[in-house]
């Protein structure tokens, strides 16, 4: 009997071991996956490290030298691609103006820069998802044409993105990643078939947009060229002025008046609209976006001041883009675009169908 308890009491006692002992082991090979994890974090110089590397290899022509995943996703200008194929094997050179926007809490990057596509200045919008210090995905928007080689010139005499993009919020004024998108989701819903009775409080005094390198709010420069009299075009006014009569937004107006004077109203669907990367540091929103314009009766729509107004494209056609905003205290301060003319209806290759269709935002 001594020996059978003996023999119970050496077993019972490995048993509750071997369950005490497991949870340490659980954790110890938790913490070790973490620790794995940790050391593959890739932060903003490691995600801008990426962007420099990608525009390398696609200006040397060689996919090889990107650390890629096994099922990398590639599109561009919204087409689903092969590694290599398409700017791969056009573009000659990178040009100087470079903008980034990290996100290390997503592991995603987007950039705004300028190249060379065969000898000819364009503008590109990336985007690039890091996994284990590999790129998963590459979505890549080529802005081409002679309005984009203009605008990528301008950039470049820019030099850098504008002070405010990368200035870092203070921590006590920083807010949620969904408060950041909703805001910024504002500014397409209120675009919308804008019919300028929104409340447009989300534009600072001071909001300025540039769209393909080309300056389209508070602009007064003179228009180029002449007026059918043969006499210089006039500088736009600095402010909507209903009694002037207007019959389209003017680039010499804020942000908040070209809303307020609802001649965007021909912008009939903002869909599709995506926002993957979030600089809470800083407050910067990269989304990605389609512009829909049916045209047809469309075109027809009434001004706040009761006035009939017929505008904007005369065939459907849908603006892609890339667009990037400063947020600061719920208000939008800078804005910036890069907008590929793509076929009406196109959608992005990253979302289902359904959602392609929709104007609601996917957080």
């Amino acid at each position: 009997m001594r020996r059978r308890l003996a023999i119970v009491y050496v077993l019972g006692t490995l048993f509750l071991g071997g369950i005490i002992g497991s949870p340490t082991i659980a954790r110890s090979s938790s913490a070790s996956r973490q620790e794995a994890a940790t050391s593959k974090t890739c932060d903003r110089e490691c995600l801008n490290g990426f962007v420099d590397r990608y525009l390398d290899a696609v200006v040397a022509h060689d996919p090889s030298r990107l650390p890629v995943t096994k099922f990398v996703k590639v599109t561009e200008n919204g087409q689903k691609l092969a590694l290599g194929d398409g700017f791969w094997r056009s573009a000659t050179a990178r040009g100087t103006y470079k903008f980034y926007v990290d996100d290390p809490q997503a592991g995603q990057v987007g950039f705004e820069g300028t190249m060379q596509e065969a000898g000819q200045p364009v503008i590109v919008a990336v985007r690039l998802k890091i996994e284990n210090q590999e790129i998963s995905e590459i979505e890549t928007i080529v802005a081409r044409g002679q309005m984009a080689a203009s605008g990528a010139q301008n950039l470049e005499k820019l030099g850098s993105p504008r002070h405010a993009f990368l200035e870092d919020i203070p921590p006590a004024e920083r807010v949620s990643r969904l408060d950041l998108i909703k805001t910024a989701n504002k500014y397409f819903s209120g675009m919308q078939q804008d019919d300028g009775k929104g409340d447009y409080s989300f534009f600072a005094d001071d909001c300025d947009r540039l769209e393909n390198g080309m300056k389209t709010t508070n602009n007064l420069a003179p228009m180029p060229g002449l007026t059918a009299s043969g006499t210089p075009r006039p500088a736009p006014s600095p402010k909507y002025d209903p009694t002037a009569k207007p019959t389209m937004y003017s680039a010499g107006w804020s942000c908040r008046d070209q809303f307020q004077s609802g001649l965007l109203h021909f912008v009939t669907r903002i869909r599709d609209r995506r926002y993957p990367i979030i600089d809470q540091e800083r407050g910067i929103v990269f989304s990605f976006v389609f512009f829909d314009h049916s045209a047809g009766d469309t075109r027809n729509f009434q001004t706040p001041d009761g006035r009939a107004i017929s505008a904007g494209p005369t065939t459907p056609f849908t603006w892609e883009i890339a667009e990037i905003f400063k947020v600061r205290k719920g208000q939008l301060h800078e804005i910036e675009a890069v907008l590929n003319q793509v076929p009406y209806g196109m959608g992005s290759g990253w979302s289902g169908w359904e959602e392609s269709r929709s104007d609601q935002p996917q957080w």
